[in-house]
């Protein structure tokens, strides 16, 4: 009797585990084209991992990593640090259309000894991705015979819904809801609304479930470089960086406005010039002049890279009063904000950002 009894609750809590898990929801994007766009994964390590074995995970530019993550590149070795199990990350990847929806496929994981498809996709890819998705996507029968080496497809959830959301430029993260989470606190943690949160996910209710995957807008700066600007069509999120033609150009965007800013990288590449034409600006610089109608600010703004050369240029603006000493390199679209004296500091933000990941503590 007591056999009976103990066979039947695991039965029952294998069921229950199945329900729960055939309960969870994921937002889903159709498309008909092959266009593809830039996405966020949020990813929760699930043990320590070095910056470049992160980026080896998901197939991935480390560089592109530590951008979307607003850490700082020039640190010695960067890639080579460690970072601490339980980190939230955003992974930047390519969104695509594959068989009518949005998702990306460009992911690979090598199976391991001891590997199961419910450990590969619960912990390695914490959530992104379910056991019955990499079943299907790499055509397994039996999903309990995994051979070691064995090279399989991850899908991933994204949406692109236009780079946009409400008509203003936008980058989807694809976030793996947590126990603790509620939808209200989702949507003030990444600056959106309860109301526009439930309109893009299509949802009749506020309640979410763990494990369900929602696509959270991220609110972005967009680029106005001309169609023949090899990164034409440039979307950098909020709270991040890019690096751009040929990892000669850092351009960023916020954190309290969304005007993109562009100066040259800290990487040590060979670059053309980027001194502005008729003038000794570089890209990312400003003079500013007080008249007596207010001030006069000119600055040096990076406008693509078109057959390998950086565009540069002249911008001039009269504003109403000339900026402080805080300013002395901040071009006129940042000038523009309440905030701006936050892209003084953006550098120390940058280098606290990477102290804290690597265990150090900035002054």
């Amino acid at each position: 009797m007591a056999n009976r009894k103990h066979v039947l609750v695991l039965h029952l809590t294998l069921f229950l585990s199945l329900l729960l898990h055939a309960a969870c929801k994921s937002t889903i994007e159709p498309c008909s084209n092959s266009d593809s766009c830039n996405a966020l994964l949020g990813y929760t390590l699930y043990t320590d991992l070095k910056v470049s074995e992160v980026a080896s995970l998901f197939q991935i530019d480390p560089i592109a990593l530590l951008t979307a993550n607003a850490i700082d590149i020039s640190y010695p070795d960067v890639e080579h640090h460690i970072l601490p199990s339980r980190l939230f990350l955003k992974i930047p990847i390519t969104c695509s259309c594959v068989d009518g929806i949005r998702k990306s496929v460009s992911t690979h994981y090598k199976t391991r000894p001891s590997d199961t498809l419910a450990s590969i996709a619960d912990a390695v890819y914490g959530g992104l991705v379910s056991s019955d998705q990499l079943r299907e996507a790499n055509s397994i029968d039996d999903p309990s015979i995994l051979d070691v080496g064995q090279n399989l497809v991850v899908p991933l959830p994204c949406t692109c819904f236009n780079g946009s959301d409400n008509s203003l430029p936008a980058i989807y993260l694809s976030y793996v809801v947590r126990p603790v989470d509620t939808l209200p606190a989702i949507a003030a943690r990444y600056f959106t609304t309860l109301t526009d949160l439930m309109n893009v996910n299509a949802m009749g209710s506020t309640a979410v479930n763990d494990g369900d995957i929602l696509a959270v807008p991220i609110p972005a700066c967009a680029s106005n470089f001309p169609k023949s600007a090899s990164d034409f069509g440039l979307l950098v999120p909020n709270g991040s960086y890019a690096i751009t033609a040929g990892h000669c150009v850092q351009c960023s965007c916020g954190p309290r406005n969304l005007n993109l800013y562009c100066m040259p990288a800290s990487l040590a590449v060979s670059c053309s010039s980027m001194q502005c034409r008729g003038s000794n600006l570089m890209l990312g610089n400003v003079t500013v002049q007080q008249t007596g109608g207010g001030c006069n600010v000119t600055s040096c703004n990076y406008n693509g890279i078109v057959n390998g050369s950086i565009v540069t240029t002249l911008s001039p603006s009269l504003q109403p009063r000339c900026p402080g000493q805080c300013y002395t390199h901040i071009p006129n679209a940042l000038y523009n904000s309440l905030y701006n004296e936050s892209f003084c500091c953006i550098s120390k933000i940058l280098n606290r950002s990477f102290l804290w990941l690597v265990g150090f503590h900035s002054g």
